[in-house]
């Protein structure tokens, strides 16, 4: 499933965006402010991100010029009531992969956000690769060597931010993310889930493990040979 970062402060538009998406297969993430957006674009790899520029703390294009900065390649959609032709060439010059103005029809924000996803983020491998394992997100799959074992999505996004941080510990909170973004999950959701994925990774024999850093977080390391 597709999770999308939303920066746009109007409520009922917010929650229109939101179903209309939802009925798409597209989980959104809903933020009022950039600097709330900003924390999030930290802790869960969107697989895209839908921008408001008029937003109480400012224009949504200096979270788009800040993600730029930093190397970030997440797709773009600008949303703006603005139809002057400077502004749609500021934003695209200041990153953005696509322009809508509003108001705007529900059906081509959906196409557009659909077009942006197809698009892969250049900064980040699709497959990645940590020791023996391999996972592939499209099929939802976790490979060691030319064996696999399916993974439930939550599963799947802990362990694609664990394997693209190999032997960093990552924080509770930001794996929690990773899987379920700011929806509210019971206290050992993350625990259920990291257990899961222990017993996949001994069912494939691998050499990789999930290590508890107590108090810290959690990291993908490789077993230290006994």
């Amino acid at each position: 499933m597709n999770r999308i970062l939303l920066l746009e402060d109007h409520e009922r538009l917010a929650v229109l965006m939101s179903k209309g998406l939802a009925s798409s297969g597209i989980v959104v993430d809903t933020f009022e402010r950039i600097d709330h957006a900003w924390l999030a674009l930290q802790q869960v790899p969107y697989q895209a991100m839908v921008l408001d520029r008029g937003v109480p703390d400012g224009d949504g294009l200096e979270l788009l010029q800040r993600l730029r900065a930093s190397g970030n390649n997440i797709p773009c959609l600008v949303l703006t009531a603005r139809n002057a032709l400077h502004d749609r060439v500021t934003g695209l010059e200041a990153g953005a992969d696509d322009y809508l103005s509003k108001p705007f029809a529900m059906e081509e924000l959906v196409a557009r956000v659909k077009a942006l996803l197809r698009r892969p983020v250049a900064c980040l491998p699709l497959d990645p690769v940590a020791g023996d394992l391999r996972l592939q997100p499209s099929a939802n799959l976790l490979w060691c060597g030319a064996h696999s074992q399916l993974l439930a999505q939550a599963e799947l996004q802990v362990l694609l931010v664990l394997m693209r941080k190999p032997g960093e510990t990552l924080r509770h909170n930001l794996l929690e993310a990773a899987a379920w973004g700011f929806e509210a999950v019971t206290p050992n959701a993350l625990d259920v889930v990291l257990h899961r994925i222990r017993k996949k990774l001994q069912l494939l024999g691998s050499k990789q493990q999930i290590s508890n850093v107590r108090g810290v977080g959690y990291a993908l390391c490789t077993k230290k040979a006994p």
